[in-house]
């Protein structure tokens, strides 16, 4: 006969037990494996969804996967966990933009000015936007990029600058006796600023710690750059997807070298004189 003593879970011996994991915040960065399939990745989102709450973690070799939440899903330096989506940040001080400088809350963006920043690709546009957008917005101050810097002279004379309309460029690998500073040289005035930074390519003036990488490899004259630093940190070779891996791990102000962000906010000031 069945008894009908109610169960018990003192009764269960200890190591039958399910003993609840430590619930730990999914704080961007963090580093985890989900337990069953074993990727291994970085936290960079969390999101709610109708089936409920879901992490997607980004591997080291740029490749995403979203996992649900679940209880004990996750290790954590060796240790089962569960993960939770982390608290709302507690109200603090000013805030800050990406550059570095103080947040305007609902600032809009000011008409742009006649004044223009040029960088040399697409790869510099972007990284200038992703950090320094929120300043460039506010200062009405718009950034294109030339694809090289051998149409530069003539992007000047046609560009026309004036006190009212300062024309900004940065270059890439300005560094004495280069082809860049003979050009540079030419065409600086007291309206047109060229300024540079020592890297064969904007790739390099990422840390390699925001990259987790020890270092940028040294390629061989005569190889493409961008192909080569792909071969040397086992990277896929496809210099797209690269770069928003690189692009992906700048946040900050702080995930750049200073060579670099000296001479941005150099140009920011010299087109901004006056406004």
């Amino acid at each position: 006969m069945r008894s009908s003593r109610q169960y018990d879970p003192d009764l269960t011996p200890p190591w039958k037990r399910s003993t609840p994991a430590p619930e730990v915040p999914a704080e961007v960065d963090l580093v985890v494996e989900e337990v069953t399939t074993g990727f291994c990745g970085a936290v960079i989102r969390c999101e709610k969804t109708a089936q409920g709450p879901t992490v997607t973690l980004e591997d080291r070799f740029g490749k995403h996967r979203v996992f649900p939440m679940e209880p004990r899903g996750f290790l954590l330096e060796g240790r089962i966990v569960t993960l939770v989506r982390p608290s709302a940040p507690a109200a603090r001080g000013p805030q800050r933009t990406a550059s570095g400088s103080l947040a305007v809350p609902g600032a809009r963006a000011r008409v742009a000015r006649a004044g223009r920043i040029y960088v040399e690709g697409r790869h510099d546009a972007e990284l200038v936007e992703r950090v320094w957008g929120d300043d460039l917005r506010i200062e009405g101050v718009v950034v294109e990029y030339l694809e090289g810097i051998d149409d530069l002279p003539a992007i000047v004379d046609s560009f026309a600058p004036g006190p009212d309309a300062r024309l900004g460029v940065l270059v890439d690998h300005l560094v004495p006796g280069s082809k860049e500073s003979r050009i540079a040289a030419a065409v600086t005035g007291a309206d047109v600023l060229v300024v540079g930074h020592p890297y064969v390519d904007v790739w390099e003036a990422v840390k390699p710690s925001s990259l987790g990488i020890p270092a940028w490899p040294r390629i061989p004259h005569g190889q493409d750059w961008k192909t080569g630093v792909c071969r040397s940190l086992g990277w896929p070779e496809n210099t797209g997807a690269a770069w928003q891996r690189i692009l992906s791990s700048v946040r900050t102000y702080k995930d750049l070298e200073p060579a670099l962000l000296g001479r941005v906010e150099e140009l920011i000031d010299f087109v901004t004189v006056g406004g």
